[in-house]
């Protein structure tokens, strides 16, 4: 009884660390997300772009490799296809999927862009300046540097 106790204590240490509840975080927000993205895709997106191509549809796209049962060659979809047990190369629906990918990928490029740009630390004023004369760092407001002694307050250095 005591191994379980010491693995149950164990599991209970992992379960509980911060590393184990970031990723169920972020598995639940990435799934989330994902909808998001799928629906930002399918809703937004693409009915303007079906709009444009006249309502061009890849999906239902392929080439007859291996005709079905009996002989059958006419087939308005790949699913027909496939009920009628026929070999079909189905390069619309992959084209479909890869321009779904594409416009995900972009969207969530633009959203961590916009993440990022957010967390910048913003650029505070300076605090110091190189001597014009000697070129070592000193404070911003110096009038004159304590490296070389030059008077900053001149308009060139000597």
């Amino acid at each position: 009884m005591s191994w379980f106790k010491h693995v149950w204590k164990e599991f209970k240490e992992f379960s509980i660390k911060g590393n184990a509840v970031d990723l169920a975080v972020g598995v639940i927000i990435g799934a989330a997300f994902g909808a998001i993205a799928i629906s930002l895709v399918k809703d937004i997106i693409m009915p303007p772009i079906s709009l444009l191509t006249g309502g061009l549809d890849f999906s239902n796209k392929f080439i007859l490799l291996k005709p079905g049962v009996n002989g059958a060659t006419n087939f308005a979809t790949p699913g027909e296809a496939l009920a009628a047990k026929a070999i079909t190369w189905n390069y619309g629906n992959f084209l479909t999927l890869m321009f779904n990918f594409l416009i995900v990928a972009f969207a969530v490029f633009l959203l961590v862009r916009a993440i990022n740009k957010m967390k910048r630390p913003t650029h505070a004023a300076p605090v110091s300046k190189d001597c014009p004369a000697c070129a070592m760092t000193i404070p911003l407001k110096a009038t004159r540097c304590p490296h070389c002694t030059s008077n900053l307050t001149e308009s060139a250095p000597h």
